[in-house]
């Protein structure tokens, strides 16, 4: 308990023995602490278990316009009276001697007469009555009390200047009624020591100010309020961290629009155009066409048609340009791998790039598959590259996302040979999961591109995925609900 009562803060010391009667705040206001720090006080006791608060909403009588007026002049009926006290005097004159407006003196006259205060006639006389009514203050006693809470106020009086015109008016006012605990009971009994060292500094240590002091306690494990900064959705963490990733392995970023020509996503892939995967069930396509193609287009159809200058024989069949010019949302960050290949130059070589993007499939959406997902595109171009490298290149990539556990099989893509798929084992679902596309590209996509036949280690992972398991998500599709729960909850991405 007295560790506790160490690490109090000096208002939290100065507020702590005030409590004991369960004020209000504005009751604790009146003792000349500042509104904001008692409330922040009181977040700090009730954060150690040392108070309870609780918010009332109360209703209070202010004064208005004519009660103010009332204070500093006095009341209508109350200077009326004056002015006839020593001599009676007819109302017009009454009026002018004691400077009453119109609306005064008819406050004044109904209630002098409704209290038999006043004899009427030519002149207007003072009974008894009136001369007891001069003295008594009882009605400007009340209205000294305002603001007050309208419970301890007396009714009577309360009424009779509600039927005044601006004399009282009401207030809703929301209150904190606070109250000590068991805990807060015994350390208020203590002697709470308002003259201790909050920190300490060279003048403390110069000065010799520490003699004879103790320095506050400050409790490292006490309970905070939670604070919610803005921060990255963890998505795009992971995302960055993919980047830093290829960026620290040597890697060139490739960027490249979100809207391709067929000609670049597909035909530049080697991706026959009669493949499924060109059919508007798989892909989402555009409205438009690309006006013409580049250059290399003719070397592209030839590969196609029957393999150009490659050494393959290609799909044998007739390539359709109008085809090629469709436009899409890119299926696949590949695009890009191909994009650079046709722009590099031999002083460009051996090459290492990547890129990290958003990719678009008319998939069937469950928890596994989105129709849009994030993907990181690599390549690395390199006379002595091979499976061996690839492999390598991808199990570091693996690791470094937080997954230690990999494994590689055969596959078949259109444009590598030999081709192979990576597993990833994810701990959350308890099972592998799909990770990469993998493989070395064919001389069919590369020596169109490139002008000449060098082995292109190429991949394409899937994020997506890596981010669920990292953030235990079990539903892929939970990624892009935007739940506020889920934002302000998710770690940061530290690997």
């Amino acid at each position: 308990m007295h560790k506790l009562a160490e690490s109090l803060s000096p208002i939290e010391r100065t507020v702590l023995p005030l409590i004991k009667r369960n004020p209000s705040l504005k009751e604790l206001v009146k003792s000349g602490l500042k509104e904001i720090e008692i409330i922040r006080a009181f977040q700090w006791l009730e954060n150690k278990g040392l108070i309870k608060t609780k918010k009332e909403d109360r209703e209070f009588v202010d004064l208005d316009s004519n009660g103010r007026e009332a204070l500093t002049k006095g009341l209508p009926e109350k200077r009326f009276l004056k002015c006839i006290l020593n001599e009676d005097l007819p109302l017009k004159e009454i009026k002018s001697r004691c400077n009453l407006d119109d609306n005064e003196v008819n406050v004044a006259f109904g209630t002098l007469k409704r209290n038999s205060c006043i004899i009427l006639g030519e002149k207007i006389k003072i009974t008894p009555s009136g001369k007891e009514y001069l003295n008594n203050s009882r009605i400007e006693d009340f209205l000294k009390e305002l603001p007050e809470e309208k419970t301890k106020l007396n009714k009577d009086i309360l009424q009779e200047l509600k039927s005044r015109r601006l004399m009282i008016k009401d207030n809703l006012v929301r209150d904190i009624i606070v109250k000590l605990t068991d805990s807060g009971e015994k350390i208020s009994r203590l002697n709470l020591n308002t003259d201790m060292i909050e920190s300490l500094n060279i003048n403390v240590l110069r000065n010799k100010a520490w003699k004879n002091k103790k320095f506050r306690r400050y409790d490292i494990k006490i309970n905070v309020p939670k604070v919610y900064p803005g921060k990255k959705h963890f998505v795009n963490e992971a995302l960055d961290y993919a980047k830093r990733i290829w960026l620290e392995m040597g890697f060139k970023e490739m960027k490249g629009n979100i809207i391709q020509p067929a000609f670049w996503n597909m035909d530049a892939l080697f991706v026959p155009q009669d493949h499924p995967a060109r059919d508007e069930q798989d892909t989402f396509y555009l409205d438009g066409k690309l006006k013409s193609l580049p250059k290399i287009a003719s070397k592209i159809r030839e590969a196609h048609e029957n393999g150009g200058n490659t050494g393959s024989k290609g799909w044998g069949y007739n390539w359709n340009e109008d085809e090629a010019k469709r436009l899409l949302l890119r299926t696949h960050t590949s695009v890009l791998s191909a994009q650079t290949l046709s722009i590099l130059k031999n002083s460009d070589l051996p090459g290492k790039y990547f890129s990290v993007g958003k990719c678009f499939r008319n998939e069937t959406l469950d928890y596994s598959h989105l129709f849009e997902f994030n993907q990181t595109e690599g390549m690395v171009i390199d006379e002595n590259a091979n499976l061996r490298h690839l492999m390598g290149y991808l199990r570091e990539f693996a690791n470094k996302m937080g997954f230690p556990k990999v494994r590689f099989r055969p596959a078949y893509f259109p444009y590598t040979e030999p081709s192979m798929e990576g597993d990833v084992y994810d701990p959350v679902r308890g099972k592998w999961i799909e990770f990469i596309g993998a493989g070395i590209f064919r001389p069919e996509v590369v020596k169109p591109l490139l002008g000449k036949d060098v082995p292109v280690l190429a991949w394409g992972p899937g994020i997506d995925r890596i981010i669920t398991s990292a953030y235990q998500i079990k539903d892929i599709r939970e990624l892009y609900k935007n739940d506020l729960k889920q934002l302000r909850e998710a770690k940061l991405w530290l690997k």
